[in-house]
């Protein structure tokens, strides 16, 4: 079983609070308050940056569509290679939904 560094009983109820959301609406009414607008979309930029990294897509192209710096693509790639495997985890299920419908 994979064990987290950053494994803390306040993260843990963040997971827990995320896991009872129960669809688009409700993510972004607990997000909005959460996050600020800047961390939301620097995340969901960093989930963009996985999946075109996934698609094999060279960085220029990554950081014209993402607005994204090199820093924040190589970083991105850094965890695909050497990371928890949470982006591949989740890029595997998105395209599974993708195929699906």
């Amino acid at each position: 079983m994979y064990q987290s560094r950053l494994k803390d009983p306040f993260i843990d109820r963040l997971f827990e609070a995320v896991s009872l959301l129960h669809n688009e609406e409700e993510y972004y009414r607990f997000f909005e308050d959460v996050c600020t607008v800047s961390e939301l979309k620097a995340i969901a930029q960093r989930l963009e940056v996985a999946k075109m990294l996934a698609e094999n897509k060279t960085y220029i192209d990554i950081a014209n569509v993402t607005g994204a710096s090199s820093a924040t693509i190589s970083r991105v790639k850094k965890c695909l290679n050497y990371g928890a495997d949470g982006y591949k985890l989740i890029l595997s299920r998105l395209s599974e939904k993708t195929e699906s419908r």
